[in-house]
């Protein structure tokens, strides 16, 4: 009688697991790839609008940022222009609600390999924004996807002696929109109708492995 109480037991404790097994996933998983052009803007005055730029990047839900391409749109004082002149790496991290809704935040910074400049930007709280069409069983792709937040400039000694100036003010904010330009942005000094385009070199280009 024992014998079969316990196979009985046993036989409710598989049932059980197998069950929790089963629990259907509750997390919605986003993807985000592609071309985002940012806009620095700092009323204090200074280079802020010769630092906008555009970069390529992938992650999904959160971690490093895998960026392939990166471009300032004009020429600067604090960096020099061509890809291979710095070295950018960032983190994100965002969460996707029940009906699509993507909110999470970004960093990124943009280190010279000439000047020894660098160019940090923090996004707000929730500062990252955007919708989904994934679903707890596909990884959506991130679309309409925005960030808001801050940024500061430390110069490099050469950047320093040819006018770079530091930036480290509550007023130096900066949007950044993925696929297309923000709304806010004013008229650059080159066309932005391919972003691809304006990458130095473009996109196929393979990062050498000595700065992966």
């Amino acid at each position: 009688m024992r014998r079969l109480a316990l196979l009985v037991l046993l036989a409710l404790e598989f049932a059980v697991c197998g069950c929790a097994n089963n629990t259907p996933p509750t997390v919605t998983n986003t993807s985000t790839t592609g071309n985002w052009e940012a806009q620095l803007i700092n009323p204090s005055g200074g280079q802020a609008s010769l630092l906008n730029f555009v970069v390529s990047f992938k992650v999904t839900n959160s971690g490093p940022l895998s960026i392939d391409g990166f471009s300032f749109f004009n020429e600067n004082t604090c960096f020099a222009k061509d890809f291979k002149s710095q070295t950018e790496t960032g983190n994100a991290s965002f969460t996707t609600d029940s009906t699509g809704h993507v909110t999470g935040t970004l960093s990124l910074k943009i280190t010279s390999s000439t000047t020894g400049s660098v160019l940090t930007l923090t996004s707000n709280p929730d500062g990252l924004t955007g919708t989904s069409n994934g679903t707890t069983t596909t990884t959506g792709t991130l679309s309409n996807g925005q960030v808001v937040g801050t940024w500061t400039l430390t110069p490099g000694a050469t950047a320093s002696a040819k006018g770079c100036n530091a930036v480290n003010a509550p007023d130096a904010t900066f949007v950044m929109c993925q696929n297309a330009p923000c709304s806010t942005v004013v008229a650059l000094a080159k066309p932005r109708e391919n972003l691809a385009a304006l990458f130095d070199p473009p996109l196929s280009f393979s990062r050498p492995a000595a700065i992966q």
